[in-house]
């Protein structure tokens, strides 16, 4: 049985609290083996790179450490680190080198689709509708892809998704339904 993670008091008469004032490193431990899988998920279709997602992973859990004593409660701690990931993601993406290196990354995600006893024709089959989706979501505009990813990989509600990105869940419902109409839109035109 996992420890009981409570949201900290980070109320201090002198300031804000050290890390480990507010949350124990055992239960932040707690919060990490909670929530590192997902995050892990989600860096990796926002950046389409393993190596680069379990980095943004490791990040993601650094910067909620380093700045636990500021944590506000206004949000459940799954809200907190996915805001953190979606914005360390932002920033990896819109990096000089993220921008002017090359990568064989693309290669690697798809090499795990295949299962042991699927033929040739049908790992082909698999590995070219991943390159295509892959592909597709590269056509649409960030606050579609990052949509997408959130309700269909993360399973978050609109209320959730509208807390990650600063909109009504009104608003994540029409942009939702925009973005999908695009996807479909492009998808079919690469067939």
């Amino acid at each position: 049985m996992s420890p009981v993670v409570s949201e900290p008091d980070t109320t201090h008469a002198q300031g804000p609290l050290a890390p480990a004032e507010v949350l124990g490193s055992e239960a932040f431990g707690a919060v990490y083996q909670e929530h590192s899988q997902a995050i892990y998920y989600l860096a990796l279709r926002y950046l389409g790179d393993p190596e680069r997602a379990q980095d943004v992973t490791h990040d993601v859990f650094l910067k909620a450490w380093r700045h636990l004593g500021s944590y506000r409660h206004e949000a459940a701690w799954k809200t907190w680190l996915y805001r953190i990931a979606i914005n360390h993601c932002r920033n990896v993406v819109g990096s000089w080198s993220a921008r002017n290196l090359v990568s064989n990354a693309d290669e690697a995600v798809w090499e795990g689709a295949e299962a042991p006893t699927d033929s040739p024709l049908r790992v082909l089959e698999i590995k070219e509708l991943g390159e295509r989706i892959r592909s597709t979501l590269d056509h649409l505009s960030e606050e579609y892809r990052l949509l997408l990813l959130l309700v269909a990989d993360e399973r978050l509600s609109y209320e959730e998704i509208g807390e990650l990105t600063g909109q009504s869940a009104d608003a994540v419902r029409g942009k939702l339904h925009r973005a999908r109409k695009a996807f479909t839109h492009h998808f079919k035109a690469s067939a």
